[in-house]
Protein backbone atom coordinates (compact mmCIF):
# COMPACT_ATOMS: atom_id res chain seq x y z
CA UNK A 1 0.00 0.00 0.00
CA UNK A 2 1.30 3.31 -0.63
CA UNK A 3 2.81 5.73 1.89
CA UNK A 4 -0.05 8.51 1.29
CA UNK A 5 -2.93 5.50 0.14
CA UNK A 6 -6.47 6.61 1.94
CA UNK A 7 -7.62 3.93 5.07
CA UNK A 8 -4.09 3.02 6.59
CA UNK A 9 -3.41 3.84 10.48
CA UNK A 10 0.66 4.31 9.87
CA UNK A 11 2.17 6.56 7.45
CA UNK A 12 5.58 4.70 8.14
CA UNK A 13 6.66 5.54 4.89
CA UNK A 14 6.27 9.36 5.02
CA UNK A 15 9.72 11.00 2.87
CA UNK A 16 9.30 14.04 5.38
CA UNK A 17 10.32 11.23 8.48
CA UNK A 18 7.07 12.81 10.44
CA UNK A 19 5.61 9.34 10.55
CA UNK A 20 2.57 8.81 12.41
CA UNK A 21 3.36 8.80 16.15
CA UNK A 22 3.83 12.97 15.99
CA UNK A 23 1.50 13.73 12.54
CA UNK A 24 -0.92 10.45 13.13
CA UNK A 25 -2.57 10.24 10.38
CA UNK A 26 -2.64 14.06 8.65
CA UNK A 27 -1.75 14.13 5.47
CA UNK A 28 -0.37 18.16 5.15
CA UNK A 29 2.58 19.77 3.69
CA UNK A 30 5.63 18.59 5.12
CA UNK A 31 7.51 20.97 8.12
CA UNK A 32 9.25 23.71 6.28
CA UNK A 33 11.37 24.68 9.49
CA UNK A 34 12.83 21.09 10.35
CA UNK A 35 13.68 20.82 6.66
CA UNK A 36 16.25 23.94 6.42
CA UNK A 37 17.20 23.01 9.68
CA UNK A 38 18.67 19.62 8.62
CA UNK A 39 19.99 21.48 4.83
CA UNK A 40 22.20 23.54 7.67
CA UNK A 41 23.30 20.73 9.71
CA UNK A 42 24.25 18.88 6.64
CA UNK A 43 26.54 22.34 5.09
CA UNK A 44 27.86 22.47 8.37
CA UNK A 45 28.98 18.64 8.58
CA UNK A 46 29.95 19.40 4.84
CA UNK A 47 32.39 22.69 6.37
CA UNK A 48 34.16 21.06 9.00
CA UNK A 49 31.16 22.23 11.98
CA UNK A 50 29.30 19.60 14.25
CA UNK A 51 25.82 19.33 13.76
CA UNK A 52 23.28 20.14 16.21
CA UNK A 53 19.84 17.85 17.34
CA UNK A 54 16.73 19.04 15.76
CA UNK A 55 15.07 17.74 19.02
CA UNK A 56 13.99 20.19 22.03
CA UNK A 57 17.18 20.43 23.55
CA UNK A 58 19.83 20.54 20.56
CA UNK A 59 18.31 24.55 19.57
CA UNK A 60 21.63 26.44 20.42
CA UNK A 61 24.36 23.60 18.50
CA UNK A 62 21.91 24.17 15.52
CA UNK A 63 21.52 27.55 15.74
CA UNK A 64 25.33 28.49 15.77
CA UNK A 65 26.19 25.56 13.04
CA UNK A 66 23.81 27.36 10.72
CA UNK A 67 25.05 30.82 11.26
CA UNK A 68 28.55 29.67 10.46
CA UNK A 69 27.65 28.21 7.32
CA UNK A 70 26.13 31.17 5.83
CA UNK A 71 28.85 32.96 6.93
CA UNK A 72 31.04 30.75 4.84
CA UNK A 73 29.18 30.28 2.06
CA UNK A 74 29.07 34.22 2.16
CA UNK A 75 32.73 34.29 2.05
CA UNK A 76 32.91 31.91 -0.83
CA UNK A 77 30.01 34.00 -2.85
CA UNK A 78 32.39 37.30 -2.52
CA UNK A 79 35.45 36.20 -3.32
CA UNK A 80 34.49 34.10 -6.96
CA UNK A 81 32.88 37.39 -7.65
CA UNK A 82 36.07 39.28 -6.52
CA UNK A 83 37.88 36.50 -9.08
CA UNK A 84 35.34 37.06 -11.36
CA UNK A 85 35.76 40.49 -11.58
CA UNK A 86 39.50 41.00 -11.63
CA UNK A 87 40.27 39.81 -15.16
CA UNK A 88 39.23 40.90 -18.43
CA UNK A 89 39.78 40.18 -22.07
CA UNK A 90 41.09 42.84 -24.55
CA UNK A 91 40.02 41.57 -28.09
CA UNK A 92 42.57 42.62 -31.03
CA UNK A 93 40.62 45.72 -32.80
CA UNK A 94 40.04 46.85 -29.27
CA UNK A 95 41.91 49.23 -26.58
CA UNK A 96 41.32 49.62 -23.03
CA UNK A 97 41.70 52.34 -21.26
CA UNK A 98 41.59 52.00 -17.24
CA UNK A 99 40.61 54.59 -15.20
CA UNK A 100 41.43 54.35 -10.82
CA UNK A 101 39.19 56.43 -9.22
CA UNK A 102 37.82 58.14 -11.94
CA UNK A 103 41.20 59.40 -13.20
CA UNK A 104 43.14 58.32 -16.18
CA UNK A 105 45.47 55.03 -15.02
CA UNK A 106 46.78 53.03 -18.25
CA UNK A 107 46.19 52.20 -21.38
CA UNK A 108 46.12 48.00 -22.04
CA UNK A 109 46.86 45.91 -25.09
CA UNK A 110 44.73 42.90 -26.50
CA UNK A 111 44.85 39.94 -23.98
CA UNK A 112 44.04 38.84 -20.50
CA UNK A 113 44.19 41.79 -18.24
CA UNK A 114 43.84 42.69 -14.32
CA UNK A 115 41.94 45.17 -12.74
CA UNK A 116 41.39 45.85 -9.12
CA UNK A 117 37.47 45.53 -8.68
CA UNK A 118 35.49 48.50 -7.88
CA UNK A 119 38.29 50.29 -8.22
CA UNK A 120 39.30 50.34 -11.74
CA UNK A 121 36.68 51.19 -14.01
CA UNK A 122 37.67 49.60 -17.67
CA UNK A 123 36.45 51.43 -21.15
CA UNK A 124 36.88 49.34 -24.20
CA UNK A 125 37.31 50.70 -27.45
CA UNK A 126 37.32 49.67 -30.97
CA UNK A 127 40.42 51.11 -32.57
CA UNK A 128 40.99 49.26 -36.18
CA UNK A 129 37.70 49.15 -37.32
CA UNK A 130 36.22 52.13 -39.65
CA UNK A 131 33.32 53.62 -39.25
CA UNK A 132 30.89 56.37 -41.58
CA UNK A 133 29.07 58.85 -40.86
CA UNK A 134 26.96 61.23 -43.52
CA UNK A 135 26.64 64.90 -43.90
CA UNK A 136 24.57 66.85 -46.15
CA UNK A 137 23.07 70.37 -46.28
CA UNK A 138 22.37 73.77 -48.48
CA UNK A 139 25.20 76.33 -48.02
CA UNK A 140 26.03 79.50 -49.80
CA UNK A 141 29.13 79.32 -52.38
CA UNK A 142 31.32 82.23 -52.76
CA UNK A 143 29.28 83.70 -55.94
CA UNK A 144 26.56 83.91 -53.29
CA UNK A 145 24.68 80.95 -55.06
CA UNK A 146 22.68 77.78 -53.20
CA UNK A 147 24.09 74.34 -53.26
CA UNK A 148 23.26 71.30 -51.55
CA UNK A 149 26.13 68.97 -50.86
CA UNK A 150 26.16 65.24 -49.58
CA UNK A 151 28.98 64.21 -47.95
CA UNK A 152 30.24 61.02 -46.32
CA UNK A 153 33.00 61.09 -43.58
CA UNK A 154 34.74 57.19 -42.92
CA UNK A 155 36.71 57.84 -39.84
CA UNK A 156 38.40 55.65 -37.17
CA UNK A 157 39.60 55.68 -33.26
CA UNK A 158 43.41 56.79 -33.69
CA UNK A 159 44.02 57.40 -29.65
CA UNK A 160 41.49 55.38 -27.28
CA UNK A 161 42.42 57.75 -23.87
CA UNK A 162 41.64 60.96 -25.86
CA UNK A 163 38.57 59.21 -27.55
CA UNK A 164 37.56 58.29 -23.72
CA UNK A 165 38.44 61.02 -21.46
CA UNK A 166 38.66 64.72 -23.42
CA UNK A 167 34.79 64.43 -25.42
CA UNK A 168 31.55 63.35 -23.90
CA UNK A 169 29.74 62.26 -27.33
CA UNK A 170 32.73 61.91 -29.98
CA UNK A 171 30.03 61.21 -32.53
CA UNK A 172 28.74 64.34 -32.19
CA UNK A 173 31.60 66.85 -32.10
CA UNK A 174 32.48 64.99 -35.44
CA UNK A 175 29.08 66.00 -36.97
CA UNK A 176 29.57 69.40 -35.77
CA UNK A 177 33.40 69.48 -37.03
CA UNK A 178 32.23 67.97 -40.48
CA UNK A 179 29.58 70.83 -40.73
CA UNK A 180 31.73 73.89 -40.10
CA UNK A 181 34.50 72.43 -42.41
CA UNK A 182 32.27 71.53 -45.11
CA UNK A 183 30.84 75.06 -45.27
CA UNK A 184 33.80 76.93 -44.92
CA UNK A 185 35.36 75.37 -47.61
CA UNK A 186 31.85 75.44 -50.13
CA UNK A 187 32.38 79.43 -49.07
CA UNK A 188 35.91 79.74 -50.49
CA UNK A 189 34.41 78.04 -54.37
CA UNK A 190 32.50 79.41 -56.63
CA UNK A 191 29.19 77.43 -57.78
CA UNK A 192 30.70 75.98 -60.96
CA UNK A 193 33.60 75.04 -59.06
CA UNK A 194 31.65 73.03 -56.37
CA UNK A 195 29.03 71.43 -59.48
CA UNK A 196 32.16 70.33 -62.03
CA UNK A 197 35.76 69.81 -61.81
CA UNK A 198 35.90 71.07 -57.95
CA UNK A 199 34.44 67.95 -56.15
CA UNK A 200 37.79 66.46 -55.82
CA UNK A 201 39.38 69.27 -54.67
CA UNK A 202 36.65 70.18 -52.30
CA UNK A 203 36.76 66.34 -50.88
CA UNK A 204 40.56 66.84 -50.08
CA UNK A 205 40.58 70.33 -48.61
CA UNK A 206 37.13 69.23 -46.80
CA UNK A 207 39.05 66.28 -45.27
CA UNK A 208 42.60 68.26 -44.49
CA UNK A 209 40.38 71.02 -42.71
CA UNK A 210 38.32 68.86 -40.77
CA UNK A 211 41.47 66.46 -39.55
CA UNK A 212 42.64 69.66 -38.18
CA UNK A 213 39.69 70.52 -36.17
CA UNK A 214 39.05 67.26 -34.44
CA UNK A 215 42.88 67.33 -33.35
CA UNK A 216 42.34 71.02 -31.89
CA UNK A 217 38.90 69.59 -30.36
CA UNK A 218 41.38 66.15 -29.05
CA UNK A 219 38.51 64.09 -30.03
CA UNK A 220 40.59 60.92 -30.54
CA UNK A 221 39.71 60.50 -34.43
CA UNK A 222 41.84 59.83 -37.18
CA UNK A 223 39.42 61.02 -40.65
CA UNK A 224 40.55 58.19 -43.36
CA UNK A 225 38.72 59.10 -46.64
CA UNK A 226 35.90 62.13 -47.63
CA UNK A 227 33.56 61.55 -50.36
CA UNK A 228 31.82 64.27 -51.96
CA UNK A 229 28.71 61.99 -52.97
CA UNK A 230 26.83 64.87 -55.09
CA UNK A 231 26.47 68.26 -55.39
CA UNK A 232 23.62 70.04 -56.85
CA UNK A 233 21.67 73.19 -57.31
CA UNK A 234 18.46 73.99 -55.55
CA UNK A 235 15.44 72.37 -56.86
CA UNK A 236 13.97 75.58 -58.28
CA UNK A 237 16.95 76.74 -60.35
CA UNK A 238 17.66 72.61 -61.39
CA UNK A 239 16.79 72.90 -65.01
CA UNK A 240 18.90 76.10 -65.98
CA UNK A 241 21.99 74.47 -64.25
CA UNK A 242 21.03 71.25 -66.59
CA UNK A 243 21.08 73.86 -69.48
CA UNK A 244 24.07 75.36 -68.57
CA UNK A 245 26.16 71.81 -67.72
CA UNK A 246 25.02 70.66 -71.63
CA UNK A 247 26.05 73.92 -72.42
CA UNK A 248 29.68 73.33 -71.12
CA UNK A 249 29.66 69.78 -72.35
CA UNK A 250 29.25 70.84 -76.13
CA UNK A 251 31.93 73.32 -75.24
CA UNK A 252 34.24 70.51 -74.28
CA UNK A 253 33.25 68.56 -77.12
CA UNK A 254 34.10 71.26 -79.36
CA UNK A 255 37.26 71.90 -77.84
CA UNK A 256 38.50 68.06 -77.89
CA UNK A 257 37.38 68.47 -82.05
CA UNK A 258 39.50 71.39 -81.97
CA UNK A 259 42.28 69.74 -80.53
CA UNK A 260 41.86 66.51 -82.96
CA UNK A 261 42.23 68.84 -86.15
CA UNK A 262 44.94 70.48 -84.72
CA UNK A 263 46.64 67.45 -83.88
CA UNK A 264 46.36 66.77 -87.53
CA UNK A 265 46.92 69.54 -89.26
CA UNK A 266 49.83 70.75 -87.42
CA UNK A 267 52.55 67.50 -87.69
CA UNK A 268 51.48 67.76 -91.65
CA UNK A 269 52.81 71.16 -92.01
CA UNK A 270 55.60 70.07 -89.97
CA UNK A 271 56.51 67.46 -92.52
CA UNK A 272 56.15 69.67 -95.48
CA UNK A 273 57.98 72.51 -93.78
CA UNK A 274 60.86 69.54 -92.73
CA UNK A 275 60.91 68.76 -96.22
CA UNK A 276 61.11 72.23 -97.47
CA UNK A 277 64.03 73.09 -95.20
CA UNK A 278 65.67 69.68 -96.53
CA UNK A 279 64.99 70.32 -99.93
CA UNK A 280 66.81 73.83 -99.70
CA UNK A 281 69.40 72.54 -97.75
CA UNK A 282 70.25 69.87 -100.86
CA UNK A 283 70.03 72.70 -103.39
CA UNK A 284 72.29 74.91 -101.17
CA UNK A 285 74.93 72.14 -101.36
CA UNK A 286 74.28 71.09 -105.14
CA UNK A 287 74.96 75.07 -106.14
CA UNK A 288 78.04 74.97 -103.35
CA UNK A 289 79.11 71.80 -105.09
CA UNK A 290 78.67 72.91 -108.73
CA UNK A 291 80.17 76.32 -107.91
CA UNK A 292 83.18 74.47 -106.40
CA UNK A 293 83.61 71.96 -109.67
CA UNK A 294 83.44 75.10 -111.86
CA UNK A 295 86.18 76.69 -109.79
CA UNK A 296 88.24 73.50 -110.00
CA UNK A 297 87.41 73.44 -113.56
CA UNK A 298 88.34 77.18 -114.33
CA UNK A 299 91.77 76.48 -112.66
CA UNK A 300 92.37 73.77 -114.59
CA UNK A 301 91.61 75.62 -117.78
CA UNK A 302 93.46 78.60 -116.89
CA UNK A 303 96.73 76.09 -116.63
CA UNK A 304 96.04 74.79 -120.17
CA UNK A 305 95.23 78.65 -121.15
CA UNK A 306 98.96 79.70 -120.41
CA UNK A 307 100.39 77.15 -122.03
CA UNK A 308 98.36 77.46 -125.25
CA UNK A 309 96.32 80.60 -125.17
CA UNK A 310 95.51 80.51 -128.64
CA UNK A 311 94.23 76.91 -129.29
CA UNK A 312 92.66 76.98 -126.10
CA UNK A 313 91.20 80.69 -126.95
CA UNK A 314 89.45 78.81 -130.18
CA UNK A 315 88.90 75.86 -128.00
CA UNK A 316 86.68 78.07 -125.67
CA UNK A 317 84.91 79.86 -128.64
CA UNK A 318 83.71 76.65 -130.68
CA UNK A 319 82.45 75.13 -127.38
CA UNK A 320 80.59 78.69 -126.32
CA UNK A 321 79.04 78.10 -129.91
CA UNK A 322 77.95 74.67 -129.58
CA UNK A 323 76.40 75.47 -126.07
CA UNK A 324 74.54 78.17 -127.36
CA UNK A 325 73.32 76.68 -130.79
CA UNK A 326 72.46 73.47 -129.28
CA UNK A 327 69.59 75.32 -127.89
CA UNK A 328 68.07 77.16 -130.50
CA UNK A 329 66.63 76.18 -134.05
CA UNK A 330 68.95 76.41 -136.89
CA UNK A 331 68.25 78.11 -140.42
CA UNK A 332 71.26 77.71 -143.28
CA UNK A 333 70.69 80.34 -146.11
CA UNK A 334 73.09 80.78 -149.02
CA UNK A 335 72.24 83.61 -151.29
CA UNK A 336 75.73 84.00 -153.45
CA UNK A 337 75.47 81.66 -155.99
CA UNK A 338 72.14 83.18 -157.44
CA UNK A 339 69.52 85.59 -156.67
CA UNK A 340 66.80 83.15 -154.79
CA UNK A 341 67.17 82.67 -151.03
CA UNK A 342 68.25 79.17 -150.29
CA UNK A 343 66.57 77.75 -147.00
CA UNK A 344 67.03 75.09 -145.16
CA UNK A 345 65.38 73.95 -142.17
CA UNK A 346 68.57 72.16 -139.85
CA UNK A 347 66.01 71.85 -137.39
CA UNK A 348 63.42 69.59 -138.56
CA UNK A 349 66.13 67.38 -140.66
CA UNK A 350 68.01 67.01 -137.12
CA UNK A 351 64.97 65.69 -136.03
CA UNK A 352 63.89 63.35 -138.62
CA UNK A 353 67.43 62.47 -138.87
CA UNK A 354 66.98 61.17 -135.21
CA UNK A 355 63.79 59.26 -135.46
CA UNK A 356 65.32 57.17 -137.93
CA UNK A 357 68.14 56.65 -136.02
CA UNK A 358 66.01 55.45 -133.20
CA UNK A 359 63.97 53.19 -135.15
CA UNK A 360 66.96 50.70 -136.66
CA UNK A 361 68.78 50.43 -133.44
CA UNK A 362 71.49 47.60 -132.80
CA UNK A 363 74.36 50.44 -133.11
CA UNK A 364 76.12 51.79 -129.74
CA UNK A 365 76.26 55.13 -128.35
CA UNK A 366 79.52 56.58 -129.65
CA UNK A 367 78.90 55.51 -133.22
CA UNK A 368 75.49 57.12 -133.55
CA UNK A 369 76.35 60.51 -133.11
CA UNK A 370 78.74 59.69 -136.38
CA UNK A 371 76.11 58.28 -138.19
CA UNK A 372 72.93 60.95 -136.93
CA UNK A 373 76.11 63.59 -138.74
CA UNK A 374 76.88 61.86 -141.75
CA UNK A 375 72.90 61.36 -142.03
CA UNK A 376 72.59 64.91 -141.21
CA UNK A 377 75.25 65.87 -143.91
CA UNK A 378 74.01 63.58 -147.13
CA UNK A 379 70.36 65.26 -146.21
CA UNK A 380 71.85 68.41 -146.76
CA UNK A 381 73.23 68.23 -149.88
CA UNK A 382 70.56 66.08 -151.30
CA UNK A 383 68.34 68.86 -150.32
CA UNK A 384 70.71 71.60 -151.73
CA UNK A 385 71.12 69.78 -155.39
CA UNK A 386 67.37 69.27 -155.55
CA UNK A 387 66.94 73.19 -155.22
CA UNK A 388 69.73 73.79 -157.32
CA UNK A 389 67.48 71.57 -160.07
CA UNK A 390 64.89 73.66 -159.76
CA UNK A 391 66.71 76.96 -159.66
CA UNK A 392 67.94 76.16 -163.28
CA UNK A 393 64.74 74.69 -164.25
CA UNK A 394 63.30 78.01 -163.57
CA UNK A 395 65.82 80.04 -165.30
CA UNK A 396 65.60 78.11 -168.67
Amino acid sequence: MAWNEPGGNRNDNDPWGTGGGRRGNDQGPPDLDEALKKGLDKLNKLLGGKGGKSGPGGGTGSGSGGFGAILALAGILVLGYIGYQSFYTVDEQERAVVLRFGEYHRTENPGLRFKVPLIDDVNKVLVTSVRSTQSRGQMLTQDENLVSVDLQVQFRVGDAQAYVLNVRDSPQALAFATDSALRHEVGSMTLDQVLTEGRAELAVRVQQRLQQFLEEYGTGLTIVQVNVESTQPPEAVQDAFREVQRAREDEQQLKEEAETYRNKVVPEARGRAQRLIEEAQAYKQQVIERARGETARFNELLKVYNMAPDVTRDRMYLQALENVLSASSKILVDTESSNNMLYLPLDQLTRRSSVQAGGGGGNSGGDSGSVDIRKLSDQVLEELRSRQDTTVRRSR
